[in-house]
């Protein structure tokens, strides 16, 4: 009587060569079906980049994707799986700040200043995709600035789909109102 070896599952995997917060990270073998969250917290040990609802919905987990062209996008990192960033540059919270050679924290960024000036948190939890919200926001008006007229309307379309479960909302606003008015160059004057 033979007897058949049991078959061991195999899970897919292929190479993935990212950029994280300006370092080339090794490539490596990856499953299929890891999210980029996962691959984040679990291969980089970047754990800023939070896991709220899982379902794409709080934007807790939001990463920013910075195009070849200049700009960036906000992309959520619960529902997208890692290899979508094959070959892409991309920023965690944790890419913010200026850091010395050590990796200490020398400066922080306008927004994350803002945020710590106007208390724009409790929890902290959904902090991590309002900041990254808040720069793809200021970095655009950088590029495209606009009337300070429609400022107010302007931040609310770039936060309106993140949640903070602390009611934090007017604290963020302000925040992400005073982080464009010290960047030069985001609103001009209605002409």
């Amino acid at each position: 009587m033979t007897t058949e070896q049991p078959k061991t599952a195999t899970i897919p995997a292929r190479s993935l060569k990212v950029t994280i917060n300006g370092q080339a990270q090794p490539v490596e073998d990856i499953p299929e079906e890891l999210m980029m969250l996962d691959y984040l917290h679990e291969y980089r040990n970047l754990t800023g980049t939070r896991f709220g609802c899982g379902q794409g919905m709080c934007r807790a987990c939001t990463v920013i994707v910075d195009k070849p062209d200049g700009s960036s996008e906000e992309v959520r990192t619960c529902i997208t799986g890692a290899h979508y960033f094959d070959g892409k540059k991309i920023r965690t919270v944790e890419g913010h700040a200026q850091r010395d050679e050590e990796g200490h924290i020398k400066t922080l960024s306008t927004v994350q200043q803002q945020f710590l000036e106007h208390f724009s948190f409790q929890c902290s939890y959904c902090a991590p995709g309002f900041v990254n919200a808040a720069t793809v926001l200021v970095e655009r008006l950088q590029r495209q600035p606009i009337a300070r007229s429609q400022l107010e309307n302007t931040i609310s379309e770039a936060l309106e789909s993140h949640i903070c479960r602390c009611t934090g909302y007017v604290r963020y606003f302000e925040a992400v109102r005073d982080a464009v008015l010290k960047t030069p160059g985001t609103t001009k004057e209605a002409s």
